[in-house]
């Protein structure tokens, strides 16, 4: 009868042991969301950002490509707030002025 029992601990210790295993898996693969407040600021020295054609301030923009009303905050790539700070997908690792601009700049679909 014992015999039994011990089988049975077993068995249901496997399961909350393969359980637990497939959680850790799953959660260790999750991406991780960065808050702006933790990125540190893109530079317009950056080299990308030059590549780019980034400012701080997109009213300050003498590049042609430059559209009024044009800024971070509407952008597609833009993943902040209207205003402060937020990341880009063009600039991984960076948080960019909602202000700003760049030449790859590309309005948001509504």
């Amino acid at each position: 009868m014992s015999n039994e029992k011990d089988i049975e601990s077993r068995r249901r210790f496997l399961k909350v042991a393969a359980g637990t295993a497939a959680v850790a898996v799953v959660a260790g693969g999750l991406p991780r969301f960065a808050r702006a407040a933790d990125l540190p600021a893109l530079t317009e020295a950056d080299p990308t950002a030059k590549a780019l054609g980034y400012v701080e301030d997109a009213s300050k923009s003498t590049n042609a490509k430059h559209k009024a009303g044009d800024d971070c905050s509407n952008c597609q790539f833009y993943s902040g707030g209207p205003t402060g700070r937020g990341p880009c997908q063009l600039f991984p690792g960076k948080s960019v002025n909602a202000k700003g601009w760049c030449v790859s700049h590309t309005p948001k679909k509504a």
